[in-house]
């Protein structure tokens, strides 16, 4: 069985530890836990990891955010993964910051990365583990702070909850996404 992993974010050293960057954040620490190197290829930088007989095709699109689709489309059809075996993790402003969500489909819900990702797939029909940012930001604000970077104690936070998604990730490629919803969803 293989599995396409997804980490969404920007490209580029002024938006690396961005609360928009969560997906790629999550992504380089599965990687280095797993010891996989990243690699330079098609639209993204790619590695994989092995988990229980799953190989984990682990991909950051370097589209920027809002042409990932770009990206997870090539990927899924080059590697021939079904949507439903695709994960994108995604940071999320309506979850409270440490709050993670697995969804097997669902709106882009005003993320724009998520909106190509349907545009150029057919659909919301495809799983996503949505990781909580919060909203602490002053009305026309939103861009400013999911561009902004992590509070010295959100930064603190940050290595536990990329731990729990990074288990949700297993438990996904080894249990299915019902059991890992029950399972995990705060």
């Amino acid at each position: 069985m293989k599995y396409l992993i997804v980490g969404l974010g920007n490209i580029g050293p002024e938006y690396e530890l961005t609360r928009h960057n969560i997906g790629f954040l999550t992504v380089d620490r599965l990687a280095d836990k797993e010891g996989a190197a990243w690699k330079s290829d098609r639209l993204v930088f790619k590695t994989e990891a092995k988990h229980k007989g799953r190989t984990l095709h682990i991909i950051k699109p370097t589209t920027y955010m809002n042409l990932s689709g770009k990206a997870v489309n090539y990927w899924m059809k080059e590697l021939n993964i079904p949507k439903e075996n695709m994960l994108v993790l995604v940071d999320d402003v309506a979850i409270p910051f440490g709050k993670i969500r697995m969804r097997a489909k669902g709106s882009a819900a005003g993320h724009n990365g998520l909106k190509n990702i349907e545009d150029l797939t057919g659909g919301q029909d495809y799983p996503r583990l949505r990781m909580g940012i919060g909203d602490n930001f002053p009305k026309g604000r939103q861009v400013d702070y999911v561009l902004g970077r992590f509070s010295q104690q959100e930064f603190d936070e940050l290595p536990v909850i990329m731990d729990k998604a990074i288990d949700m990730i297993f438990s996904f490629c080894t249990t299915g996404i019902a059991q890992t919803m029950t399972q995990f969803n705060d």
